[in-house]
């Protein structure tokens, strides 16, 4: 299914269509070559917003859940890139232990996870899932709307091994992003792979560290295809401490939006721009988009209106610069979700919202999801079509930002990994 674009895209993305496919020899060996030297995160999903003169990620998860919404067709691909994923990790794996949300009564999210399922046991691992809930004292059966069943059991932990009664695992895949903490249990496992590691967890990890490493990606990819990063590159600025409540910090927000507006003005202006420009306001850490709000002038900064907003205790927040969406899926603003693992796009949907405008964040109650075709056009573009009037290609084109983003997602951990000095 493709969605039916209401605006017609042209002007710098079509252009940058062009140019990526012009360049797909050049880009390709450009990424496999940065694959010998940064190891790819395990598994990443990344939004997408493609705004017809800015195309950018703004959101990268290394923790993907959501792979129930793949199409059966998308799953060859995510089999194959999992076999390459453990045969580098650990070829011998016989078991593999997941350890999931403890979104239990979210049927959902246990989609999600059979999915996961089915594809790593296609590649040739037993699969089980072990849970961090306390409340979970024995392996506890739930129903999803398709008739499966998903058994979840209590884990359990030896000296230096993690798993599940008879079942000892190689590798343990953490479908959790331990935003709440890092659990002594997953702590010091010395002869088990744990992926994806602590330091990627969102307890730890910040959205400006990924940015600034996104950066250094995105100059180093435009000056390969001669173009102007800001193309694909979404500005931001980290406002450090902040707190809402109090009103502490809201000078430094305040400067830091209006120097951010500014600078995109400037850039909308250079590209002949009619749009308004805006920014969003959001956690450093934390999953789900975690947007606060969408501001245009720093005006729309009201303490009030901040501190009226539901479960607002941040302390560190950014601003980043806020890409149009325009895109459709029968009349409801969407936005291209890319799924990748190891190296290799395998998939990807999009994210539809009837009720959120072009200048907001999708990822919200409400959104529904609509696949993408990228099993079987995103690696096989066509070339010589005319930009912007052919689907692979657009899927291309995405899976080349999104790998961009996974690529800034390596940067990222190489960059906090604790033991990076050890190994040095």
């Amino acid at each position: 299914m493709v969605p039916h674009l209401i605006t017609a895209l042209n002007g710098p993305i079509n252009e940058l269509e062009q140019r990526i496919l012009d360049s797909m020899p050049a880009i390709e060996r450009w990424f496999r070559l940065e694959w010998m030297e940064h190891t790819p995160p395990f598994y990443t999903s990344v939004d997408v917003r493609n705004s017809g003169f800015k195309l950018a990620p703004v959101d990268t998860n290394l923790f993907p859940t959501g792979w129930n919404n793949l199409t059966p067709e998308m799953l060859p691909l995510a089999v194959q890139a999992a076999m390459a994923a453990i045969e580098k990790i650990c070829p011998e794996a016989r078991n593999l232990l997941v350890v999931p949300e403890n979104h239990t009564h979210n049927t959902f999210y246990l989609s999600n996870l059979l999915q996961l399922k089915r594809i790593f046991h296609q590649a040739g691992l037993n699969v089980r899932f072990g849970s961090l809930n306390p409340e979970i004292k024995e392996p506890t059966n739930f129903n999803v709307p398709n008739g499966e069943v998903i058994s979840i059991e209590p884990l359990i932990r030896s000296d230096t091994r993690l798993g599940l009664k008879d079942f000892d695992p190689c590798t343990i895949l953490l479908n959790n992003d331990l935003s709440a903490g890092i659990p002594g249990m997953l702590e010091d496992l010395h002869e088990q792979f744990l992926l994806p590691p602590l330091h990627a967890a969102w307890s730890v990890r910040r959205k400006s560290r990924h940015f600034q490493a996104y950066e250094e990606v995105a100059k180093r990819f435009g000056k390969l295809l001669g173009m102007d990063p800001w193309l694909i590159n979404p500005l931001y600025a980290k406002c450090g401490e902040v707190d809402f409540a109090a009103g502490v910090g809201m000078d430094s927000l305040s400067s830091n939006v209006d120097a951010l507006l500014t600078k995109i003005r400037r850039k909308y202006k250079e590209y002949g721009i009619n749009e308004k420009p805006f920014v969003i306001v959001k956690a450093d850490n934390g999953n789900c988009g975690m947007g606060i709000m969408t501001v245009r002038d720093v005006k729309d900064l009201d303490l009030q209106n901040i501190k009226s907003q539901e479960g607002l205790t941040l302390t560190e927040v950014i601003v980043q610069e806020g890409v149009l969406t325009n895109e459709r899926v029968n009349d409801a603003v969407a936005e291209p979700v890319v799924y990748m693992m190891d190296r290799f796009v395998v998939g990807g949907f999009y994210r539809v919202h009837a009720e959120r405008a072009v200048d907001e964040s999708l990822s919200a109650p409400g959104a529904s999801f609509v696949p993408l075709a990228f099993a079987d056009s995103s690696r096989l573009p066509q070339p010589g079509r005319k930009p912007g009037s052919s689907s692979p290609n657009r899927f291309y084109m995405y899976g080349v930002i999104a790998r961009l983003a996974m690529l800034a997602g390596s940067y990222e951990l190489e960059g906090t990994d604790p033991l990076a000095e050890v190994y040095d």
